[in-house]
């Protein structure tokens, strides 16, 4: 069962708090995509963090997968699009946040990282990892970043036709 959005009369009706992620991945026998756990709800979610006073987009989303996930390698400099989603504040109020993602691909994982016993990762098919997150806008960026149609299975085209 897929969880869905709070609703939107949640949510305080103000611009939207960017965030920068990392889409960490790997490229072997398929396209690989790492997820890690939220420290709160345990929910799939992409390395992502606030702005830093004077650092690149790019260079955030970097540290956030250093220090949440623990990897290393290299990171595109320009997004492949942004996503929405409502955090969940302590006191219980909704912010709306665009996060920008930036494919980083991966070299290696550091032994020890600064949350490391706040958090699990795991590799994932680029599709499962797709189906595990929660939110709609970044199921599709991964998506599209794996090549995969957003809402359809593929169908083998043939001489003979197409399949079903």
């Amino acid at each position: 069962m897929k969880a869905h959005a709070p609703a939107e009369a949640d949510v305080a009706p103000t611009k939207p708090r960017l965030q920068y992620a990392a889409l960490p991945f790997r490229e072997g026998e398929r396209l690989e995509i790492m997820l890690i756990s939220s420290r709160e709800t345990r929910r799939w979610v992409v390395p992502k963090g606030w702005p830093i006073k004077g650092a690149k987009p790019h260079f955030v989303a970097a540290i956030e997968a250093m220090e949440e996930a623990g990897l290393l390698g290299k990171i595109s400099k320009k997004p492949i699009g942004a996503y929405h989603y409502v955090k969940r504040l302590r006191n219980g109020a909704g912010l709306l946040c665009e996060v920008r993602v930036f494919p980083f691909r991966v070299a290696r994982q550091r032994k020890n990282w600064p949350e490391r016993s706040q958090r699990t990762t795991k590799w994932f098919d680029a599709f499962e990892a797709a189906e595990l997150v929660h939110e709609p806008g970044l199921q599709g960026l991964i998506r599209g970043f794996a090549g995969v149609a957003a809402d359809e299975e593929e169908a083998e085209v043939t001489p003979d036709g197409v399949g079903r």
